[in-house]
């Protein structure tokens, strides 16, 4: 009998209904709104029925239902039980006392009726003695002027200006073809000393003299000493005969020098024009005489010297990518300026209207 007596009262405190209604204000003056809150209590699995109140239905003559809004659920009990809240906006048209009728909800079918309410509605006092006595409407009053109003305008016509300078600065650069960013690096120049040394040993390495035809031979060591003397001396040695870079050079110090320079080239043109043949040992010799003139004529480079700059060139695939990242950025910063530029007159009109 316990056990049964205690699932009994479970079973109806989880099937109770409780209605409920409240005013906001029990009284008000005419044509005020005031809330009118249904609440209804509930088991989660029951079927609730709210009246059917529609805005501009009438609860009592002259008192009328201004507005319905959308009800609010929410569970209680750990989800065993919900709980309903139906607020509604009303307002009367004649001062007087009111009874609000009940309001009807239906759950599983069953009317449920909530408490009934009494609210006073007054009237406004008017002036009898001088009721012919009338006023023109006041003057429209301008909002005084806060910065805040006008930030984001100002903000976003910075950024709009910022971006048109992007646009106009990037699409300068796709026109004249010159890159944003340069790549420099310091480059570490060898003295021409070692350069040389380092061409001519690779000549003796290969020994192309031993052949029969020694012109490449020649060739690449007149090359050689003809790049030695334009870095060392600073005169354009590619470009000159060798009776010019002889005569260039007869400013330059030791005759001795120049003699044994001198039959290198003499040697070397007779290869190359007239066909000569030399002999192993002279041009062993030849090599000897052209190291041992750029190791008397040799000049150290200064050690507090700073590397020269070169400018690494880009290729035209890494232009071609370059191009579209710049019209990407473009588009971009088109779409943003466009979007602000918007944005500045929808607050303009709505600031100055």
């Amino acid at each position: 009998m316990l056990f049964i007596a205690l699932f009994v009262s479970c079973f109806a405190a989880t099937s109770q209904v409780v209605v409920e209604v409240r005013l906001d204000s029990v009284q008000f003056w005419v044509g005020q709104q005031d809330g009118l809150d249904l609440t209804v209590s509930l088991s989660a699995n029951d079927k609730l029925e709210l009246p059917s109140i529609k805005a501009g239905d009438e609860l009592l003559p002259n008192f009328e239902v201004v507005e319905v809004l959308r009800p609010d659920t929410s569970m209680l009990d750990d989800g065993k039980r919900m709980q309903i809240h139906q607020r509604y906006i009303v307002t009367a048209w004649d001062s007087s006392f009111y009874y609000l009728p009940p309001l009807p909800v239906k759950v599983n079918g069953k009317e449920h009726l909530s408490k009934q309410l009494a609210v006073k509605v007054y009237t406004l006092d008017v002036d009898t003695l001088h009721a012919d006595q009338f006023y023109p409407p006041r003057e429209i009053m301008d909002n005084p002027f806060s910065w805040d109003d006008w930030t984001g305008v100002l903000w976003s016509l910075l950024g709009f200006i910022l971006l048109s300078a992007l646009i106009a600065w990037l699409w300068w650069h796709i026109k004249t073809g010159r890159p944003i960013f340069r790549l420099i690096r310091r480059k570490v120049k060898l003295p021409p000393h070692q350069v040389a040394m380092t061409s001519i040993l690779k000549i003796k390495e290969e020994r192309k003299w031993a052949e029969e035809d020694s012109k490449e031979y020649y060739t690449q060591l007149t090359d050689t000493l003809r790049t030695y003397i334009q870095d060392r001396y600073g005169f354009s040695a590619l470009e000159m005969t060798s009776a010019e870079i002889i005569e260039r050079l007869t400013e330059e110090g030791d005759q001795k020098k120049l003699d044994e320079l001198r039959e290198i080239f003499r040697t070397a043109d007779l290869v190359k024009f007239a066909k000569w043949t030399t002999l192993l040992g002279e041009n062993d010799a030849n090599l000897v005489a052209a190291i041992a003139y750029v190791e008397e004529t040799k000049q150290e480079p200064d050690e507090n010297a700073k590397p020269e700059p070169e400018v690494i060139k880009e290729t035209d695939k890494e232009r071609l990518n370059q191009v579209i990242a710049y019209r990407v950025v473009i588009i971009l910063a088109a779409i943003s300026s466009v979007a602000l530029l918007a944005f500045i007159v929808y607050r303009l009109w709505d600031l100055l209207s």
